[in-house]
Parts: C-alpha cells; structure tokens; sequence
C-alpha cells in the first residue's frame, strides 16, 4: 500500500463538503433531504456578468493569464477598494487567485513555517487550520462565545501573542456566525497590531457587501497597521459566482511579490474567462445586489424568529453573511431512539437523520456548542427545514 504523506494524514476534510456529500448520496437513494450546509448563494450569476464572458470567449480570451492577473482586472480591483473600503492598493500590490481559499493559501505558504504561531479567533472557517497545518505552522485559538456576538476583544488578542506570533486569521462579516466587526472594535484589535509591527493580519473580507447594519469596516483602513494587513476578498458571495472560482488580495507589495511567487509553482493565474467576466461585476455599481441582500435579510428573521421558538435553542442577531450560529448545548445527554446526543456532530447526524436537514457541527468551527445554519434558501424552503428541526428537537429527551 502506498504511505500517504504525514501532511495529508494529519488534514482534516472540510465539514461543509463533507455535509455536503452525505445530503447528495441521501438524495440518490430518494431522500427528502434539505441541505443548508454550504455556504452557496441561491441565486444565479448576473446576466450582464455572464454576457461580459462571452464576448470574452468571442474575443478569444482564451489563453495562459498573468500568474498574477491580467491588468485590467488588477486594476478594476484597485478601484473597487478604493471605492468601497477607502482602500489605496496599487495593482502591483494585487495578486488574483482561483478562489479566496486559494489566495489565503497563498498568504499563509508565503509567511508561516515549522513552529511558527499563527493566532485564529473561534468560531472560524473551517480551512483556516487545515491551511496552516500545511504550513507546518501552530493555530493558536482565541475562543469568543455567544453572548459576545463570537468577537474577540484587543484585550484577548494581546494576551494571545507571543514572540512566536506571526500571523492572525479572521473574517468580518463571519463565517460561521454572521458577526460583524464595527469600526471601534477594529481600532481596537488594530491598537494591539501596532504593538507588534511584524504581525501579519489575514483579513478575509469574502461576505462584505452582505452586510445588513451599515457599511463594511476595513481593517487595513487604519493607517498605522496598513503594511500588516493583507485584504481578501472575491466574487463567490456577492455576485454568486461560486463555480467562477476568483479569489483576490491587496498587501504590501513584499506580500504580494511572494504570493506571486507561490501561485505560480501551483496553479499560475485563473481562468481568463472568469477574470473578464469579474471585471464587470467589480466596476458595477454595488447596488445592484440590494435586492439580494433584503432577500437575506427577511430569511435571516424568517430563520431566528423559528429558532427562537424551540426551546433550548440559544441565539444572537448576525450582522452579516448569510449564517445562524445557534447555541444548542443544551441538547447534550439527551436521547430519542437508539440516537444518543453527546455533542454537535451527534445532533447534526440525528437531523439529517431523523429530520432529513443537513446542517454542519460546530467542532468543525472551533465552537463545539453550536451548529450552522445556512439560509442561502428560499423562504419556503427554510420554512420546512425549520419546521423539520424543531419537531426532531422536541422528541429529544434527558
């Protein structure tokens, strides 16, 4: 038998796909299931988006790309924070990738190695620690509850780092829990940065524009920790472009330079296509995704409001993204059958079996006391799912 490698071993598969998986294999057998597993829009790309890669296809746009992006692109992204985020990135200080996830990867190789620390607030997105086991790297996790909207304060950071500190991972808005960093609580993560100039900060901005309190906060906005923090962002979220698959950062160029570098001994530069067609998303106005948005919004209440109807369910009003991250420990040591729950991957086994809803445990995201709860569905959809839930949880007993 061949030896798999110590690096693959000590990986662990991403619990939204393999959620995923086990729904699409029910499915086969006839199942009812309903999945609100993945963190996939619902909606399709936009039409002025997909006709952007056609004429690109018409125009032959069909060859190798710059590692690091074609120009245009490079440069419609240098607009758009500054736009948006009141961000100033050249184009030099751009690098595009085949996904966010891809463009975190890319940050984390070029930074970290054996023994180094890099610090992770939970709950987090599951790949953010199986990145950094690639690296040979040490995920130090700062863990924030429920009754703390999920957000760490500067205070648990600073207690956080030490000389083996370097780099921090974290996204607002959230995934798994929806949180939003407000700009006060940001310049007080970024009081601590300061401390610490050779700190690196992964600032995964992914879920920006759905964002239901306000605008999105950058944490590169302040000045005195700019050089530090490295912006992700993409077209998965908010312009449905999930397939697409286009990722991308602004940094200091030094960052830039070696992501550049990493990418192009792994994947060189994304598809053409996608690249042309992402370059009529970010030069549109944003506000063609409100509709979108208020659609969230109402599934957002539709989701809390059932919720908040089950006893023993614990929840907090996300801000943003289109998750629930509800607290059910409450369920631990009860039973229902021959099912027995002990804790979050247990009840979510005993959903999707008995209620036939596929959600994902929170032990995958560093919070073992709750589950996630996507509501990238219709309304009618999550109307039944909710309904399932709760009767499943009613029949569970001490």
């Amino acid at each position: 038998m061949i030896q798999l490698s110590d690096r693959l071993m000590a990986m662990e598969e991403s619990a939204t796909i393999a959620m995923s998986r086990k729904s699409r294999e029910l499915k086969a057998q006839g199942k009812d299931i309903i999945s609100l597993s993945l963190g996939e829009p619902d909606f399709f790309t936009p039409q002025f988006i997909k006709d952007a890669a056609l004429e690109a296809m018409n125009n032959n746009f069909t060859m190798y790309t710059p590692v690091q992006g074609y120009d245009d692109l490079r440069h419609a992204i240098a607009l758009k924070f500054k736009r948006d985020n009141g961000l100033t990135y050249s184009k030099d200080q751009i690098v595009v990738s085949t996904g966010a996830k891809q463009s975190i990867a890319n940050v984390v190789l070029s930074i970290i190695g054996p023994g180094d620390d890099v610090i992770i607030p939970a709950p987090y997105w599951v790949s953010y620690l199986e990145i950094v086991k690639v690296a040979e790297g040490n995920s130090i996790v700062i863990q924030a509850g429920i009754e703390d909207d999920f957000k760490i304060t500067g205070k648990a950071l600073e207690a956080a780092i030490t000389p083996k500190t370097k780099m921090i991972i974290f996204s607002s808005p959230c995934n798994p829990t929806g949180s939003v960093y407000s700009k006060a609580e940001l310049r007080e993560i970024a009081d601590v940065l300061v401390k610490h100039p050779n700190v690196v900060v992964i600032s995964d901005e992914i879920y920006e524009h759905i964002n239901f309190e306000g605008k999105h906060e950058s944490l590169a906005q302040f000045e005195d920790i700019y050089n530090q923090v490295v912006t992700v962002n993409g077209m998965s979220k908010a312009w449905a472009m999930t397939g697409w698959r286009l990722g991308y950062i602004g940094a200091s160029k030094q960052i830039a330079d070696a992501c550049t570098k990493v990418q192009g001994q792994f994947t060189s530069g994304p598809c053409s296509i996608t690249q042309k067609a992402s370059i009529a998303a970010l030069k549109a106005d944003p506000a063609i995704l409100n509709d979108m948005i208020a659609a969230f919004k109402n599934r957002r209440q539709l989701v809390l409001d059932a919720l908040n109807q089950m006893p023993g369910v614990k929840t907090n009003i996300p801000d943003g993204a289109f998750y629930v991250f509800p607290d059910v420990s409450s369920f631990y040591g009860k039973s229902f059958g021959e099912w027995h729950i002990s804790n979050s991957d247990d009840l979510c086994m005993y959903l999707l079996s008995e209620a036939l809803v596929a959600l994902v445990q929170g032990d995958a995201f560093g919070s073992p006391e709750c589950i996630r709860i996507s509501y990238a569905a219709s309304e009618e959809t999550l109307t039944e799912a909710m309904k399932r839930v709760g009767a499943a949880l009613s029949k569970l007993r001490a």
